[in-house]
């Protein structure tokens, strides 16, 4: 015990998501294999470094109490987060794809937590097990690699797996779909896994390969945006596979729980959730308007064409995929800030998606609404209601710290990297696109290029907004408070 804390559970819980992170790095291996490339032994080295210290952290702790509190939820997930993540960047750096530790650790970082950024170039050249790693930390990192761990392991269905439920998943609250947390991890990471397969099947039903279209799936459905080619999506120039991939990435970034029970328990869940009618509504308005201003600005061409390319990147924005089709830097100075607002807004609670979250902003909106209200009214009682039910006064001030917070890390980010010979645009651009794990870049970052040019302390300025905005901010910051480490 260090300041009350069970630090022997936190390292023997990290121990188990460092073992289970060498068996994902078994499917790189079996692909470089497959294609007979040369990142076979560096996958086999970065697995064999992966399993050692994994098997060393779970069982050298001795009589470990597998009590787990909120104090080592938060300590559980912000450091699974970070050890994931310097072994992720393993084989990035025993294959050469960087030369620093610094990129590495990025390329991973921005994996999983789906974010999307990338410092890799020459990615029509990479290696498949390079490329398919890349994705593969997407998925895992989308619905949540502790969650996955809470799905297999019994041991961590007591009031540990809540906890830990709780620290890594997106949004304010979160409905169970079973008596045990567990079931509703399995039931949440099984129709995750069922959305990715019927991905893979219609992406292959066009004109992608298989490889590409498990690749793509994996980033789809996670909402991360790596690809496996330099030129993004737009690569394959098809109507088709835009349609599809935008389907899916908006699918991916609504309340996995809510599309579980109108799967499989009645019809009208999704249409009755307001937080779904809401994106629903910011999704048409933002394609909209941006159609309209594409079109005023190219009259001569294709409007369905106009009206597909708004769309996927509209949706891509905001549901903090990445993914890009053409070089939206060209759409103006109206798009750039639309395409902002919707990296801020991000999308529904307990989907794979970044940004504020649609639930937060709605609440809100209603408090302010209520305040103007209470203006004219002093006495009157107007509690907030959300989905028919009225929500607290102590989960409104929650989300009003949220969202201070998000705010003031996204400025000040952008006033640190404004002073490192970026733009402003560029600055805010990347700022947004961090803390929501969009992946989107702007001015020299653009769609066409990538993030190599920011220098080092750039880029662990990113890195750390990436992680922050992955755990949704007080995961981490509370590590840094007085508080936490008070007995």
């Amino acid at each position: 015990m260090y300041y009350g804390i069970n630090i022997k559970s936190i390292i023997k819980v990290i121990g188990i998501l460092l073992c289970i992170e060498a068996v994902f790095m078994l499917i790189p291996v079996i692909t470089a294999l497959i294609y007979e490339e040369t990142d076979l032994i560096p996958f086999l080295q970065s697995f064999g470094i992966t399993i050692a210290t994994g098997a060393a952290m779970l069982y050298l702790p001795r009589n470990a109490n597998e009590r787990i509190g909120k104090r080592e939820g938060f300590l559980i997930v912000t450091f699974s987060w970070i050890a994931i993540s310097i072994m992720g960047a393993l084989p990035f750096l025993l294959n050469g794809n960087t030369h620093t530790f610094t990129d590495a650790f990025f390329e991973a970082i921005s994996g999983f937590t789906t974010t999307g950024v990338t410092v890799l170039s020459n990615l029509n050249e990479t290696t498949h097990g390079i490329l398919i790693w890349r994705n593969l930390m997407q998925w895992m990192g989308g619905m949540g690699i502790i969650l996955f761990t809470v799905a297999v392991l019994p041991m961590l269905n007591s009031g540990g797996g809540i906890q830990l439920f709780s620290a890594e998943m997106t949004g304010i609250v979160f409905d169970k779909l079973g008596p045990r947390i567990s079931q509703t991890a399995k039931k949440l990471w099984g129709l995750y896994f069922g959305m990715t397969l019927v991905l893979i099947f219609l992406l292959h039903a066009g004109p992608m390969n298989t490889f590409d279209a498990i690749c793509t799936a994996f980033s789809t459905t996670s909402t991360g945006g790596f690809s496996t080619k330099d030129q993004s999506l737009a690569y394959w120039n098809s109507a088709y596979i835009e349609y599809t991939v935008t389907i899916f990435m908006f699918l991916s970034a609504v309340n996995f729980a809510i599309i579980y029970k109108t799967l499989f328990r009645s019809h009208k869940e999704l249409f009755k959730d307001e937080e779904f009618k809401w994106f629903a509504a910011i999704v048409a308005a933002a394609t909209l308007i941006t159609t309209l201003s594409l079109y005023f600005q190219n009259p001569e061409k294709e409007i369905e064409e106009i009206f597909r390319k708004s769309l996927f990147t509209i949706v891509s924005g905001i549901t903090s995929t990445g993914f890009a089709v053409e070089n939206f830097c060209n759409w103006g100075s109206a798009f750039f800030v639309i395409i902002c607002v919707c990296m801020f807004f991000g999308g529904c609670a307990g989907s794979t998606a970044g940004g504020a979250k649609i639930t937060r902003l709605v609440l809100l909106f209603k408090n302010t609404d209520n305040e103007f209200y209470r203006q004219i009214h002093p006495t009157a009682i107007r509690p907030v209601r959300f989905n028919g039910k009225v929500v607290s006064h102590d989960l409104i001030s929650k989300v009003l710290a949220f969202i201070v917070m998000y705010i003031l890390l996204a400025a000040l980010s952008a006033m640190i990297l404004s002073l490192m010979n970026m733009t402003i645009d560029e600055a805010i651009g990347v700022s947004l696109s961090a803390l929501g794990n969009c992946g989107f870049g702007f001015g020299r970052m653009n769609p066409d290029s990538n993030f190599i040019m920011l220098p080092t302390l750039g880029k662990w300025i990113v890195i750390f907004d990436m992680l922050i905005g992955r755990l949704e901010i007080f995961t981490v910051l509370i590590l840094f408070s007085p508080y936490f480490w008070r007995k």
